[in-house]
């Protein structure tokens, strides 16, 4: 098994919403991807080759539900986990858990709400 985890996927209400405060949040740009007569999907960028972990926000909310109860992601906030916490609130989601140190060679954490209500966690080396 190269990696535990190959994709994942975030249920959001307002799609528009969570895809610019992603955005924001990591400085990255999402890519919509709509499937015909299922979810709207953004998808996280992955390197040119397609190697990765992929995942993507989703709306469809006949199966896609929103809220702090699910699986606990961690998003890659490299290189400083601290610059993406400072953009949380900005970007409309809260702080749960502030930045913390896992172990020196694992890095930090910390675990924020996003605008649709999930806990997402964030990581970094520094």
């Amino acid at each position: 098994m190269e990696n535990a985890i190959n994709w994942f996927e975030i249920p959001v209400q307002d799609f528009e919403r969570a895809k610019k405060f992603y955005e924001t949040l990591l400085q990255i740009e999402l890519e919509l991807f709509e499937i015909p007569n299922g979810p709207t999907m953004a998808l996280f960028p992955v390197d040119e080759n397609g190697s990765g972990i992929g995942g993507a926000l989703v709306h469809y909310p006949r199966f896609y539900f929103s809220g702090e109860q699910g699986p606990l992601i961690y998003l890659n906030a490299n290189p400083d986990l601290q610059k993406a916490l400072d953009r949380v609130e900005a970007s409309g989601g809260k702080h749960v858990l502030p930045k913390r140190m896992i172990t020196e060679e694992r890095g930090y954490m910390a675990v924020i709400n996003d605008t649709e209500g999930n806990r997402i966690a964030l990581h970094s080396n520094n």
